[in-house]
């Protein structure tokens, strides 16, 4: 079965959002940098510790991202967002206050009508966050 998994770019501050993303979530963060390409040709010494490819991966996600931005630049909008699926209310809502840290928090973490815990927010590197818990009672 196939599946699809979020891409993120970003324009210099991969390694930093990732790591961050890391520390907000878990998991194993891998990741290559221009710098440890073989290259046919020299690079620019800005380029080098820009990110090519990161890859996070913990039991329930696979979050990848580059700084590698399209000739057109980075255009950053709201058609994009991450929704996350928690186990418990306390995961929603540690992962809720840790991806807030520097960012806005858009709508708080509350109960709905259609019995699920739910709240968005846009963390520090402009990423929307969408967290839910289906509550199973």
């Amino acid at each position: 079965m196939a599946n699809i998994n979020s891409y993120l770019t970003f324009n210099g501050n991969c390694l930093e959002a990732m790591t961050f993303y890391q520390a907000c979530l878990g998991g194993e963060l891998m990741v290559q940098t221009v710098g440890e390409l073989p290259h046919t040709e020299p690079m620019p010494p800005c380029m080098e510790n820009c990110v090519v490819h990161s890859t996070l991966v913990n039991s329930a996600l696979v979050l990848t991202a580059s700084d590698m931005v399209p000739e057109t630049g980075l255009i950053k909008g709201n058609s994009v967002s991450l929704l996350l699926s928690c186990n418990s209310e306390e995961e929603a809502r540690r992962f809720y206050a840790k991806l807030s840290v520097d960012g806005e928090a858009t709508h708080p973490l509350e109960d709905t009508y259609w019995g699920a815990i739910f709240g968005d927010l846009v963390d520090k590197y402009g990423t929307h966050w969408l967290i839910n818990y289906e509550n199973p009672y």
